[in-house]
């Protein structure tokens, strides 16, 4: 038993994960206060890859269009990539991804290649990535909204992208995640359209910091309690710890999962995240509702982006892959 004064105990880490955390010379634990927001911002975008759409095509493998789809306000537009196996004719079922970032960065070009490789080809299905404005320059509802509206486009135009609405996949890894539940949770409310899964990867849900898994994991994680708070005041500015903030910013907030989509969803058992995802499941069965969930052993926050070959990351892609054909099955 740890005393109440003593921190408290981290769980082991996977042995391949923890390798590839140590090779990663502590730049994987780099913490993201407000002062160094703009800074990580500027780093991020000159780091991180954002393959054009000719490169997409990977010589012919994939069709790939970038389109500009109106916002629901009429106040602009949202950019779109809709990618697919080439010279397949039929109607292909969607996954509608949303990148992670911890709302504040990342790009809808840089997730691609990897799920095209992983999911487009073997299971045939078509991928549309979202170009949401991130924080702070655009708070809640603004990443939300850019996600509907480019869902509610998609399905409205489903012929033209040759995709079969009646099954599409929401999906998102980390800030991803959390906006493809309030995207569910938005989907559900406003009357559709109406996915048939929410693929919930290590999601972002709750803005709160209160869990024991976001205080024992506090400096360990990859992305730990201290980064994750200045990412959602960045997202809610004044409404940060507002008793009354909607589902559609923090999923964690709701209080009626009724009605949703089939989830998936998965987390490591030495990352932030995990108490806070396992809570969302458990509502979601509380609430009659299907979900799978995994809590991966030893695995932090990007696990399988950190060590992508180790057996932990195969066994993750394999279970979502499953899931992902078992949902979109017609």
């Amino acid at each position: 038993m740890t005393g109440g004064s003593e921190a408290p105990r981290v769980p082991p880490l996977d042995p391949e994960v923890a390798a590839a955390l140590a090779a990663a010379d502590g730049r994987a634990r780099q913490v993201l206060t407000p002062e160094r927001l703009a800074a990580w911002q500027e780093a991020d975008a000159a780091a991180r890859p954002r393959p054009t759409p000719e490169q997409l095509r990977d010589g012919g493998r994939f069709e790939v269009t970038e389109l500009r789809v109106p916002r629901a306000d009429g106040d602009g537009e949202v950019t779109l990539v809709s990618a697919r196996p080439a010279g397949v004719r039929e109607e292909l079922p969607l996954l509608y991804y949303l990148h992670g970032g911890g709302l504040v960065t990342g790009n809808a070009f840089s997730v691609l290649p990897r799920l095209l490789r992983g999911w487009a080809l073997p299971l045939g299905l078509a991928v549309v990535s979202v170009e949401y404005r991130l924080a702070p320059r655009t708070r809640f509802p603004g990443a939300v909204e850019d996600c509907y509206a480019g869902l509610r486009w998609a399905a409205e135009h489903a012929d033209e992208l040759g995709v079969d609405a009646r099954r599409v996949v929401v999906g998102g890894k980390s800030a991803g995640g959390g906006l493809a539940a309030a995207l569910a949770l938005l989907l559900r409310d406003r009357g559709g359209p109406a996915p048939v899964g929410q693929l919930l990867l290590s999601p972002m849900l709750d803005d709160r910091g209160g869990t024991f898994s976001s205080r024992q994991l506090a400096g360990h994680d990859t992305w730990d309690r201290t980064s994750n708070a200045t990412a959602w005041q960045a997202v809610l500015g004044d409404r940060y710890g507002a008793a009354d903030l909607p589902p559609y910013a923090a999923p964690a907030r709701a209080t009626d999962l009724s009605r949703l989509p089939a989830a998936y969803v998965e987390v490591g058992s030495a990352e932030t995240f995990r108490d806070e995802a396992v809570a969302y499941a458990d509502a979601i069965w509380r609430a009659g509702g299907d979900a799978e969930l995994h809590v991966w052993p030893g695995a932090c926050h990007g696990f399988d982006t950190l060590a992508p070959h180790a057996a932990l990351s195969r066994d993750a892609h394999d279970a979502r892959t499953r899931w992902l054909r078992r949902v979109l099955r017609p």
